[in-house]
């Protein structure tokens, strides 16, 4: 095997598994707010540093793999469902507003954000089919624009620490 393509698949191999711990941190982290299902992202941090880092393509398949890791190691197939729906929507925007002019890096952290609880409420409303679970999208909308900032606040951070890797 060639020597590049070794450390891409070593580079993926450790952001898949920094995306598993931070996940697994994150669960042992009470957030206290008396809303179901918001959590900081914090595996988000790695799918928007290797979406600017690596690529779109390498970002949904970290995304994806992370998602099914930790739905079969910590969740349920409902989980599964939940997180794959806010995650690639999440990763859709982000994917989309990534090149353009309107978002900084934070900005579409903050997309990012918002969108995963988009795609979660909608999975929802589908599953249990009720559309008043519409109720709990503003409460999530506001905590997607805290999260994502965070998450886009330190992403540029590591970003800018690790832009000589990736040039």
């Amino acid at each position: 095997m060639e020597k590049k393509k070794i450390n891409r698949i070593t580079t993926y191999g450790l952001l898949v598994a920094l995306a598993f711990i931070l996940s697994y941190i994150e669960n042992l982290i009470p957030i206290p707010v008396p809303i179901p299902g918001i959590k900081l992202g914090m595996a988000n941090l790695v799918v928007i540093t290797a979406l600017y880092s690596l690529g779109i393509k390498e970002a949904l398949s970290l995304s994806i793999l992370r998602i099914i890791l930790v739905s079969f190691t910590y969740g349920s197939p409902s989980t599964m469902l939940f997180s794959l729906a806010g995650g690639l929507l999440s990763w859709g925007i982000m994917a989309l507003f990534k090149n353009g002019k309107l978002f900084s890096f934070v900005g579409v952290s903050i997309l990012g954000g918002i969108f995963h609880n988009v795609g979660q409420i909608l999975t929802a409303v589908f599953v249990v089919e009720n559309i008043n679970i519409v109720y709990y999208l503003p409460f999530l909308l506001i905590s997607g624009v805290f999260t994502g900032a965070l998450i886009g606040i330190l992403g540029a951070m590591i970003l800018k620490r690790l832009k000589h890797l990736y040039q």
